[in-house]
């Protein structure tokens, strides 16, 4: 049966969205280990969650496995970084005991930030969604018609980015859209599944997860 535009339009972007832990305490100073002060070795360590939190919504997916697509940065943040967190979060999760097994084809340059954005931080809902209008294209159509997308990120504030990036995917044809992160940031309207509490607990310092990584 036909679907009416304004059921196509309430249709939820993703399917569901997982993340390891919340935003705060040791899990956050990971990240910004990672992305700030360029430490690498917090991929490691961050890809074991993701591999934990894909793991824990792999029940779910279809007998052909999702295409794996990190959330890309622009090129000039890509310059500045040095490298896409995500990917490399993603490339460490693929290598994951939990993950073990388990084919995930990643696609990391399917998806394409096409305009620099500011950041989020600070913005209220309705300024997030406007910095991140028309901020991704596909690049591949053709390789994801049909296909689930698995979207993995290093945190899901509002869900803003990776609404945005879905939203292109699934005009693009992309069937279903999943989204894994490590983090989340607590928020009263939003919902998210977690692996378990405690996993949670794993994190409770980031020296003590880089040194369960050396």
């Amino acid at each position: 049966m036909a679907r009416c535009g304004a059921c196509q339009r309430l249709e939820p972007l993703f399917v569901r969205a997982a993340a390891y832990g919340s935003y705060d305490g040791g899990l956050r100073e990971l990240i910004h280990l990672l992305k700030y002060e360029q430490i690498r070795p917090a991929a490691n360590v961050l890809g074991r969650m993701l591999g934990e939190t894909i793991a824990a919504l792999a029940a779910a997916f279809d007998e052909q496995p999702p295409l794996l697509v990190p959330v890309p940065l622009h090129a000039s943040k890509l310059r500045q970084r040095g490298f896409n967190q995500s990917e490399l979060i993603a490339r460490a999760a693929l290598k994951s005991p939990a993950l073990s097994g388990r084919s995930l084809p990643l696609h990391n340059s399917l998806l394409e930030r096409s305009r620099p954005t500011a950041s989020q931080t600070g913005l209220t809902r309705h300024q997030r969604r406007e910095n991140m209008r028309r901020a991704f294209r596909v690049l591949r159509p053709e390789e994801v018609t049909g296909r689930d997308v698995l979207l993995v990120d290093d945190v899901f504030t509002t869900g803003t980015t990776v609404s945005e990036c879905a939203r292109v995917l699934r005009k693009a044809g992309v069937a279903r859209v999943w989204v894994a992160t490590v983090a989340r940031v607590l928020r009263p309207e939003a919902s998210f599944a977690t692996p378990d509490e405690a996993s949670e607990k794993k994190v409770a310092t980031p020296e003590r997860a880089l040194a369960a990584s050396v």
